[in-house]
């Protein structure tokens, strides 16, 4: 199984706290830094821009993590000058041409995610496998922080483990996004999930502590992992 991650949402990050809760999270190693994209089209609302990756590029060595809610991503890669050692999630949903816009994301020295809505099955993942390094499975629909946990999606992550492990690639990431508290973290990580998405619901509450709120999860997500009680 891949190594556990914590991919903080940016887009829960008040803009002018940027710099300190960046030395937090260099502070308590934070893995990557989540960059939702929203084009207003494929899901409805808008966030975090060409000019907003960039700048955050220049203030972190933190890797980021975009995960593009547009539509045609083939023909926006471009747009963000996606840098080596990032990771990219594209949407299967937003795509006719997923394969060539995994290796678009590759041939740029990034790592290819697919990303699939809560009711999209599986089965789309069928002829990519082999391209990809990850696959970010919604666990609420995408668009709005603060949703509840659509709980079938826990199965789909245990399926999709079974799967990976099945077709040879036990390796390959697994990112879950959406409502992911430290319960639910818990339940995402014993189906098998090693990517976790954290906004509203585990580090950026009314008066929260982020630095003990990421020592906490992850705590919990690695004693999930490990099959200890929990």
């Amino acid at each position: 199984m891949s190594e556990l991650r914590l991919a903080p949402s940016m887009m829960c990050v008040d803009v002018t706290d940027t710099r300190d809760v960046l030395d937090v999270f260099n502070a308590q190693g934070v893995e990557l830094l989540h960059v939702d994209v929203m084009d207003g089209s494929f899901v409805p609302n808008i966030m975090l821009g060409t000019n907003y990756v960039r700048d955050l590029r220049a203030i972190t060595q933190i890797p980021l993590d975009l995960h593009l809610m547009v539509d045609d991503p083939l023909g926006k890669l471009d747009w963000f000058e996606v840098v080596p050692g990032e990771w990219v999630s594209v949407h299967a949903e937003a795509t006719a041409h997923l394969q060539r816009t995994i290796d678009r994301i590759r041939a740029a020295g990034a790592r290819p995610r697919v990303a699939l809505n809560p009711a999209t099955p599986l089965s789309v993942l069928d002829w990519v496998f082999d391209d990809i390094d990850g696959v970010l499975l919604m666990t609420v629909n995408p668009g709005f922080a603060g949703q509840a946990l659509a709980l079938q999606t826990l199965r789909k992550i245990a399926a999709l483990r079974t799967l990976v492990e099945e077709r040879g690639h036990p390796g390959m990431d697994i990112e879950v996004d959406g409502n992911v508290s430290v319960p639910n973290a818990q339940r995402m990580a014993q189906a098998g999930a090693t990517t976790f998405v954290l906004g509203t619901s585990a580090l950026f509450g009314p008066g929260s502590d982020i630095a003990h709120d990421l020592r906490l999860i992850r705590r919990a997500i690695a004693t999930a992992q490990a099959g200890e009680p929990v």
